[in-house]
């Protein structure tokens, strides 16, 4: 299917497998995976490969570097939260909220590009950032709208309810409930539109974005306004960020700055695109699934380690659950340090070309 779609095949076997697994145990993890931490997992890593991915056309293909991407995010999450609080829990409410969501994600976007992506690339990043914070002191502070720092939570249509059954019996021993839909409604959008950003960056669209990537003045001499692509993936990015905080909010049925707007969430999408690595919207896969893995197994992980080393001097200290955010720093410099390109570019250097 990815090659239908792009012509992009993974340049290794290793990648390929890797990939693969990954795509499986997402669509089985209902099935295979029972428990609501595995199912809250396998949801947010079908999010933030959306995100991910997103960000990387920006970053990774265009050369552009924003910290206004989780602006964006939480404003699908806001829209669709928003609408199905005052408008009542309809499929009307989701896709109209999601809807005015795009349309004015889309219209700062291209906003902020026309006016902005002029300047040198710190400027504008500075400008993202401002951009960005003023949102979120908006989001906060317009408490009889949004909720302030509380958030909103809301009720899903019916059909999206945990009480609800689509069938009468059990399909390969689970019950096909409500929120079984809404995760399939989750894995089936992350991946229709990474398939639509991986034709993107192979078309001829793409292929300027690596050209101004590489050399914005040589790509403006050959006739490219260079302002004009940057402003068209800038909208496309925002767009697909937009939907990912829309999905977001549809799955944790509440909406507010912590889940959408902190700029934890930024530093952690920035920390999946190295991971993976940049340039390279597969790396948004293997990115945003390890780094999610980590973030949610990894503390239970290291619990097991110290009961297990319980009698060796230091180890149970060293490894204990409330040190797991220094071990996964760690893990992270580690895996800068051995890929500098990303995991993904790892596997590329060692596949054929």
């Amino acid at each position: 299917m990815i090659s239908l779609f792009s012509g992009d095949r993974p340049r290794s076997a290793v990648l390929s497998v890797i990939l693969l697994a990954i795509l499986v145990v997402l669509a089985a993890a209902p099935f295979a995976f029972p428990g609501a931490q595995a199912l809250n997992t396998a949801a947010k890593i079908c999010v933030f490969v959306i995100l991910v991915a997103s960000y990387d056309l920006l970053i990774g293909y265009a050369g552009i570097v924003s910290f206004a991407h989780t602006m964006f995010y939480g404003i699908g999450g806001y829209g669709v939260g928003l609408a199905l609080y005052g408008w009542g829990a309809t499929w009307v409410s989701v896709f109209g909220g999601l809807a005015l969501a795009l349309g004015l994600g889309i219209v700062l976007a291209l906003a902020i590009g026309l006016f902005s992506l002029r300047v040198r690339a710190i400027f504008f990043a500075m400008i993202t950032l401002a951009v960005a914070s003023a949102f979120a002191i908006l989001a906060s502070q317009l408490s009889g709208f949004t909720g302030g720092e509380d958030g909103r939570s809301f009720r899903v249509p019916p059909e999206l309810r945990p009480a609800f059954k689509l069938f009468e019996e059990p399909v390969l021993g689970l019950d096909i409930s409500g929120k079984v839909l809404t995760y399939y409604i989750l894995f089936a959008t992350a991946l229709a539109l990474f398939l639509l950003a991986l034709r993107v960056v192979n078309s001829p669209f793409g292929s300027v974005l690596k050209a101004i990537r590489e050399n914005d003045f040589r790509t403006e001499a050959l006739g490219y306004r260079t302002v004009v692509f940057r402003t068209k993936v800038n909208c496309l990015a925002a767009a697909m960020a937009v939907v990912a905080g829309g999905l977001n909010a549809l799955w944790l049925r509440y909406t507010g700055p912590d889940t959408t707007l902190s700029f934890a969430i930024m530093l952690d999408i920035l920390l999946m695109v190295v991971i993976g690595g940049m340039g390279t919207l597969y790396g948004a896969v293997i990115g945003a699934t390890l780094f999610i893995v980590a973030q949610n197994y990894l503390q239970k992980l290291m619990a097991v380690g110290a009961a297990a080393t319980e009698g060796i001097p230091l180890v149970p200290h060293l490894i204990h659950p409330d040190r797991w955010l220094l071990w996964l720093g760690i893990l992270f410099v580690a895996s800068v340090y051995f890929f500098p390109t990303g995991i993904v570019g790892r596997f590329r250097k060692a596949g054929p070309h």
